[in-house]
Formats: C-alpha cells, sequence, structure tokens
C-alpha cells in the first residue's frame, strides 16, 4: 500500500507553479500530505477539494489555502473535462512577516485547519480586489520562465497574499494566540506522521511512539491533540481511512483486501468505521465516484 505522504525539499524550498487541466491532469487527484502549502485556484469548471474532514466546492474565480500537513485530495463530482485550475506549492516558512504582533503562519495554519469550519476558501470579494486571475499566472511564468530573482519576487507575491488573508480572518475574527511548542518536541511529532503513514497497516502501539518522542504517554497525548486537534487514535483511523479511499478510487480490489492493505482488522471492521466517518459504505463510495475509464494508478 503506498503512503499518503508526498515528499517535498522544504529546506531548499523549490517553488512549485503549474496550470492542472485535461489531459495533462486526471481528477481525481488521490488523498495525500506534505509539509508545504498549497494554493488551487480555478479558471474553469468547478472542483471539490477535501482537506482532513471538510469538503469545499471551488467554483471559477476561488482558490483554496491547503495548510501543511492536512490529508486532502482534489476531485470532480460530475466528472467535468473542462477543469482547469492553478496550483501552488511553497515553504511557509520563507514567509518572514515583519511585526511583533504578527502571527507564526506556520502555527496558524495548523490551527485554523482545526476549527470546526476552517475558512480556506477566499476570492476577489474577501482579499481585497486583488486580480487573483492576473496574480496566479505572473507566478506561474514567473516560475516557469525562472528569470533572475525569480523566487525571491515570487516569495514577494505570496507575502502580499498571505496578509491579504490574515486580514480576512482577523477582520472576521479568526486570528487566535498561536503559543508556539519546542522546536524539538515539533520535529518529532512531525516523524511520528511519517511513521504513522509508513506503519498504518500495522497494529500501532501509541505509548511507543510516545516513546519514540522520549516523552510520557500522558504528555504525548496532549502535545498531539493540542498540534492536530484530534487525538492520535483518530488520527491513525483517519489516515487508514484515506488510504481506503484511495483504494476504492483507483484500484479494483475487493473489501476484504482493502481492509487487510490498510490496517482494518478485517472486512467488517472497515465497513462499519467507514460509515461512522462518511455516512456512506465504502461500497456505495466506489459507485458513487466510479468512472466510465479504467481504474488510474
Amino acid at each position: 500500500m503506498s503512503n499518503l505522504f508526498e515528499y517535498s525539499d522544504v529546506l531548499n524550498s523549490p517553488i512549485e507553479a503549474f496550470y492542472c487541466k485535461e489531459p495533462e491532469c486526471h481528477l481525481p487527484i488521490h488523498a495525500h500530505w506534505h509539509y508545504f502549502v498549497e494554493i488551487l485556484y480555478v479558471y474553469q469548471g468547478e472542483i471539490t477539494v477535501t482537506c482532513n474532514e471538510h469538503s469545499y466546492l471551488l467554483t471559477p474565480g476561488s482558490l483554496i489555502l491547503l495548510p501543511p500537513q492536512v490529508i486532502h485530495k482534489v476531485y470532480s463530482l460530475n466528472d467535468q473535462k473542462d477543469v482547469n485550475y492553478a496550483c501552488v506549492k511553497f515553504n511557509i516558512n520563507k514567509i518572514q512577516l515583519v511585526g511583533n504582533y504578527l502571527p507564526n503562519l506556520n502555527v496558524l495554519l495548523r490551527q485554523i485547519a482545526q476549527l470546526q469550519n476552517p475558512p480556506l476558501v477566499f476570492d476577489e470579494g474577501t482579499l481585497d480586489h486583488i486580480s487573483l486571475s492576473d496574480y496566479f499566472e505572473r507566478i506561474i511564468q514567473e516560475v516557469n520562465n525562472r528569470c533572475y530573482g525569480y523566487n525571491s519576487y515570487v516569495y514577494t507575491m505570496l507575502s502580499e497574499l498571505m496578509v491579504k488573508i490574515l486580514r480576512h480572518w482577523y477582520y472576521t475574527g479568526q486570528l487566535m494566540q498561536t503559543d508556539n511548542i519546542e522546536e524539538q518536541s515539533e520535529y518529532s511529532l512531525q516523524n511520528i506522521l511519517v511513521y504513522i503513514d509508513e506503519h498504518s497497516s500495522e497494529n500501532i502501539n501509541i505509548e511507543k511512539l510516545a516513546h519514540m518522542c522520549n516523552m510520557s504517554y500522558s504528555y504525548f497525548a496532549k502535545l498531539f491533540h493540542k498540534q492536530f486537534g484530534q487525538s492520535c487514535k483518530q488520527y491513525i483511523e483517519f489516515v487508514r481511512l484515506s488510504k481506503a479511499e484511495n483504494l476504492l478510487l483507483f484500484t479494483g480490489l475487493d473489501l476484504t483486501e482493502i481492509a487487510g492493505e490498510t490496517g482494518f482488522s478485517d472486512c467488517s471492521h472497515l465497513i462499519r468505521c467507514f460509515r461512522k466517518k462518511y455516512n456512506i459504505t465504502p461500497k456505495q463510495f466506489r459507485m458513487h465516484h466510479a468512472k466510465t475509464d479504467s481504474y488510474r494508478g
């Protein structure tokens, strides 16, 4: 079973910016997560983006900001062939805002993602009437041409966008105090996410995870919930369900095989957890998202 984690060189921070449209880009995009920020802006058609447990419909002129470390996927309910959207991926730590009253963006995005209804979708009306279509065209052009200083130029543009997003959150009462945790503890928890991803088909002992971080069980559990908005046990089940979704969408494996691949004790356990989470059975999910073409890997 392939992992959900998508490797990114966050230290050297390569900026990625490109258009996603048929036939080069095929929907659905399978569930995955990474350490960089991803922004999608829709030029044409409609796409649905799921971010952790939330689902957003994006129409032309709207964008979604996907925080680091959230599991997300992209699909079109109507199997549209005219979808065209821009995708920009970047390292949020490269954006340094001046002013001690401004929050740490990495911590803030993680906290925003934990809200009951994360405000992650924006349009020109909510971002000081910035021309988003021209904005993303300029970013993609800069990244493609790679002219002298393009990295600095693109990050300057992204800083402008992030400030406009911060203003919107601030004036709608979304900003909150951002207490940082020790850098070593945060690094340990990030490694744990990768470990869970790689070993999700096995029996994962949470006390062992705490020991791997040199933490007591109670402190690890408290810190994990603070960082990711759910218990470690809930997160492990969520990862397994996300992998089950990928197998339902992109393979012809039956439910017994999927249960074995994703760490559920048996087929009944998978069905029970899937229905509890999504109010639909795995079979109904597969039928609902069935495509006329063959399964894609």
